[in-house]
């Protein structure tokens, strides 16, 4: 029996939208080559699977109607990222927001100066 679709992204999927995100419109065999650019080493046919799933999870559509194919993204990085950062709070930290920075902010690694900073300033900017 196969798995049922689903509609949240594999760590592959991610990648493959990563490099879409990164660089815009492009076909398949262009994202296979920007992936293997950063050290992802996927064969044409993995990474061509892997863009029609997500056309078919309405990450991705097609942009013309003729070979080759070229696909831009449909979703964001932030729409997407955001659902995954809801979900872990949801799913990791009982929806509580508060649980999930006491984690992040009281781990074992301290934060750098440019890390403090940033978060200094995105605060300044909730005020």
């Amino acid at each position: 029996m196969s798995r049922p679709a689903t509609k949240e992204l594999t760590e592959r999927e991610l990648e493959v939208m990563h490099v879409f995100w990164e660089r815009g419109e492009m076909t398949a065999v262009v994202a296979r080559d920007q992936l293997a650019a950063t050290g992802v080493d996927r064969a044409y046919v993995t990474v061509a699977n892997l863009v029609r799933i997500l056309v078919e999870k309405g990450f991705l559509k097609a942009t013309n109607k003729e070979r080759p194919f070229s696909y831009k993204p449909i979703r964001s990085f932030e729409d997407v990222s955001g659902t995954f950062v809801g979900d872990l709070i949801d799913r990791v930290f009982g929806g509580s927001r508060e649980k999930m920075l006491v984690h992040l902010l009281g781990s074992e690694r301290p934060l750098t100066d440019a890390e403090r900073q940033l978060l200094e300033q995105v605060l300044e900017e909730q005020e």
